[in-house]
């Protein structure tokens, strides 16, 4: 399924976030795309919300990988300081991707060779000159964002 939204702030953002969050059975994992500052750790800490994490989100861009504690184990992914899906794969993410928790990629573009079919793929383009955002959200397993 493919969702076309919009939000018009970062609160709102989050809030999406957290509706997304809250259909997540673990097992997901979520191919964020977009430009600096999008937005994608803002989506990210709506739906670390929804999954009861307390914890303080943040880009992970220095340690690439950050797991969190909730009611389905959260890893947050950075790849843009890495080369290739080589790199990737080289982290030892496979535990994390095919595991029972939610894999977060933010970057996702450098390394879509090495992540399954079924990756949900969320795109976010900022709105020139405003805070709205266009998101795109493919393979979404869910059914319809109320």
């Amino acid at each position: 399924m493919r969702l076309n939204l919009t939000t018009k702030s970062a609160d709102e953002t989050i809030e999406l976030g957290k509706k997304l969050g809250s259909m997540l059975k673990g097992g997901e994992i979520i191919a964020m795309q977009g430009t600096l500052a999008a937005g994608k750790t803002t989506i990210t800490k709506g739906i670390a919300q929804a999954l009861g994490i307390k914890d303080t989100i943040t880009s992970p861009t220095f340690c690439l990988i950050s797991e969190y504690e909730g009611k389905i184990p959260l890893y947050h992914m950075d790849v843009y300081r890495l080369d290739g899906g080589e790199d990737f794969i080289n982290l030892g993410v496979e535990d994390m991707i095919y595991g029972k928790g939610v894999s977060i990629i933010e970057w996702s573009e450098k390394v879509m060779s090495e992540l399954p079919k079924k990756t949900i793929i969320l795109r976010i383009e900022p709105v020139e000159n405003t805070t709205e955002r266009k998101i795109t959200i493919e393979n979404w397993p869910h059914g319809e964002i109320k």
